[in-house]
């Protein structure tokens, strides 16, 4: 297994780059978030990689950081997820967003990444549920995929014992541009008991 590669970025054309190592030039194929990430051609790189061996391929990923190839290695044990599933996953949000939309059980947000219908996204729910914490270690999964007072408000009413799914329908109904979290809060209590 290749662990990861340290060597010279000789190409660059998303989603793939070759990394130089001592004379071998290694094919990597990345997600967008790490293609982003890489420096200008002919510098040192080190990618985390994850070889994937198949009946007619053997195909290196590589990746910015463990936690990105952490979550890909998860998510490819979802039946029904394969690689070109798991890239477009990272590619398309954060770990830390992955994880939130998996918390708050957001299949909206999931069924937005192209290749992952509805019924994908509930599934990789339903299965990343408790592999999360382990996938990307402790409180990672904490971060907010909406920033400011709506990811506040969200944290808030969770905390009030509401489930994550039916916050996300209370909050997506309000309009809350503009609102603080405290208004937002009293937005959507109303709302669930009205």
């Amino acid at each position: 297994m290749i662990g990861s590669l340290r060597g010279t970025l000789t190409l660059k054309q998303a989603p793939h780059v070759v990394i130089e190592c001592n004379g071998v030039g290694y094919d990597v194929e990345t997600p967008m978030s790490t293609f982003f990430e890489l420096p200008a051609i002919g510098s040192e790189i080190v990618l985390t990689t994850h070889l994937l061996v198949r009946e007619d391929a053997q195909i290196l990923y590589g990746f910015a950081t463990e936690l990105e190839r952490r979550l890909f290695r998860s998510v490819l044990r979802v039946r029904g997820i394969g690689a070109k599933i798991a890239l477009a996953i990272l590619s398309a949000m954060s770990v830390q967003d992955f994880n939130r939309c998996i918390e708050y059980e957001d299949a909206a947000a999931l069924s937005r990444i192209p290749g992952i219908g509805k019924k994908t996204a509930e599934r990789l729910i339903v299965e990343m549920r408790d592999r999360i914490d382990r996938t990307t270690g402790p409180g990672a999964g904490r971060a907010s995929v909406v920033q400011g007072p709506t990811a506040e408000a969200v944290d808030a009413l969770v905390a009030l014992g509401y489930k994550p799914a039916e916050v996300n329908r209370l909050i997506a109904k309000l309009d809350v541009d503009g609102q603080s979290a405290e208004d937002i809060i009293r937005l959507a209590l109303r709302q669930s008991v009205g």
